[in-house]
């Protein structure tokens, strides 16, 4: 499916989505945001890697804070770092994470939907890119096979349904959810039915 300018979601809600749908229907939906010590080290690390300048290193340029597009995907972002050879398709992108490498695939189908990106963009095939984890201070490359590329089509879809039904999943209890800035507002003692918005205004007009 191709999508318009107007429908263009962000790169990042990606990860949002498939670490909780309804964090990520609070983040996109509702707009409820709350930081913690993770996304704040997260958006430290990120000002670091964007504050730098572009530059030519070992005969490679660097180029940080690229602004990406796709509309076979229907997102944009911004990609921390990109890699570019000498020759035209040697083109590598790296994203920052604040943690360590993880089991589960949110990592590397963000990175891949900022290749897949790139490849509509400049017209060429990226094989692979590379993760930075702030914890190790390591690279973990990344492959982009039809495997992680069908899965990064698939969570695009799944994005962009979720965002258009305007509906936010319930709340079910996970160990995950203790490192989520949004623990407290998400209050999975609500309704089914009742927005965290709406509980909000509620407990507003009470006070």
């Amino acid at each position: 499916m191709a999508y318009t300018e107007d429908d263009l979601l962000p790169i990042s809600a990606l990860q949002h989505l498939l670490y909780c749908e309804r964090q990520c229907a609070l983040i996109h939906i509702e707009r409820v945001w709350e930081e913690n010590l993770f996304t704040a080290e997260g958006r430290i690390l990120h000002e670091k890697v964007d504050s730098g300048e572009d530059c030519v290193r070992a005969g490679r340029r660097i180029a940080r804070s690229l602004p990406l597009r796709t509309l076979r995907l229907g997102l944009s972002g911004i990609a921390d770092v990109v890699e570019f050879g000498s020759d035209k398709s040697d083109v590598y992108p790296i994203e920052y994470k604040r943690g360590r490498s993880k089991a589960a695939n949110w990592d590397r189908i963000q990175l891949c939907a900022q290749a897949m990106a790139l490849e509509e963009m400049l017209g060429v095939s990226i094989t692979e890119g590379a993760l930075f984890y702030g914890k190790t201070r390591r690279r973990v490359v990344v492959m982009f096979d039809a495997t992680l590329r069908a899965e990064t089509e698939d969570a695009s879809e799944r994005l962009h349904q979720l965002i258009a039904s305007g509906q936010t999943p319930a709340a079910h209890y996970d160990a995950k959810c203790d490192a989520c800035s949004l623990l407290e507002l998400c209050m999975p003692e609500l309704p089914k039915n009742k927005s965290v918005s709406k509980y909000l205004a509620a407990m507003a007009d009470a006070e």
